[in-house]
């Protein structure tokens, strides 16, 4: 299975572009296959929660944010 890892980073950007930014991105790299994608948040609480929110309720896609680096959230999906 062939694999896209990539990155979006959010820091600098308002809330509610950064939301759109993230679920486009999603669905276009789900549309090409099974994904890697890093989220960096920094340390804004507030907007992981709105993108955790969105990820668990809209698109249930499988994420972990990894204990060495808690402005991440990471979000694998694999295309059958």
């Amino acid at each position: 299975i062939k694999v896209i890892n990539t990155s979006i980073d959010l820091h600098g950007i308002r809330h509610k572009e950064a939301l759109e930014k993230v679920e486009t991105e999603l669905l276009n790299l789900q549309e090409q296959g099974s994904f890697s994608l890093t989220i960096i948040t920094g340390n804004s609480s507030i907007l992981q929660g709105k993108i955790l929110k969105k990820l668990r309720e809209q698109h249930k896609f499988t994420y972990y944010i990894p204990s060495w680096n808690l402005g991440q959230i990471i979000v694998d999906f694999v295309k059958l």
